[in-house]
């Protein structure tokens, strides 16, 4: 099964929390969520009542499918990180979302180069970022510490890389692990981050449980 394309305020809904999937709209008022938390579909409000009562099967698989959701992975390439996961030394959970966050479209979203990581995989598809000099048009593409990543010198005329990024980026933080030069629009990866600079809605424990049964 490919890349999901449906509406994806509906991901939202049905794991109880903002994803921010949608970049900017994602804190206006204008959010679906804000008006309807409850999950979607006919029975979503009693659906809404049962989640206190899930099984722990259940809420494995909503922290393993809330995972995927918001890196805009598939359920193949997710249980292959998973394994790559287990094979390094440390925590496999937090392996796992180190793997994550190595990815160049979230390295993208996260130095502030998107509005949001599905923006940031369609602009490294597009090929308008570069790797340590060398165009690179694979979102999936594992970065290492060390790694630079910048705008395409032939991309940063656009009006998007002047005007709407810069704005966007300056109102976004960057996490430690990583270093930012809004000027040349570019940034390096420092380090692998540690658990408390990844998203803590995320119960990567929950996920190692699920895929040991």
């Amino acid at each position: 099964m490919g890349r999901y394309l449906g509406p994806v305020c509906r991901l939202c809904r049905r794991e109880g929390e903002k994803l921010y999937l949608k970049g900017a709209k994602c804190f206006t008022e204008k959010c679906p969520f804000e008006r309807r938390k409850y999950p979607p579909g006919q029975h979503g409000r009693m659906a809404a009542l049962r989640r206190s009562r899930e099984s722990d099967f259940a809420k494995q698989l909503r922290a393993k499918q809330r995972a995927k959701r918001i890196y805009g992975v598939s359920e193949r390439q997710f249980r292959r990180y998973f394994d790559a996961a287990t094979q390094r030394r440390g925590l496999t959970g937090l392996n796992l979302l180190q793997i994550l966050e190595s990815r160049l479209d979230n390295v993208v979203y996260r130095l502030g180069f998107a509005r949001s990581r599905a923006e940031a995989r369609q602009l490294v598809t597009h090929g308008h970022f570069t790797v340590n000099g060398r165009r690179t048009d694979v979102p999936s593409y594992l970065l290492s510490p060390g790694d630079v990543v910048a705008v395409r010198e032939g991309s940063r005329k656009r009006r998007f890389f002047q005007e709407i990024i810069p704005e966007w980026a300056a109102q976004r933080s960057v996490p430690a692990w990583l270093e930012r030069d809004l000027d040349n629009l570019s940034g390096r990866v420092l380090r692998l981050p540690e658990r408390g600079e990844i998203d803590a809605t995320i119960n990567e424990q929950l996920i190692v449980e699920y895929y040991s049964r």
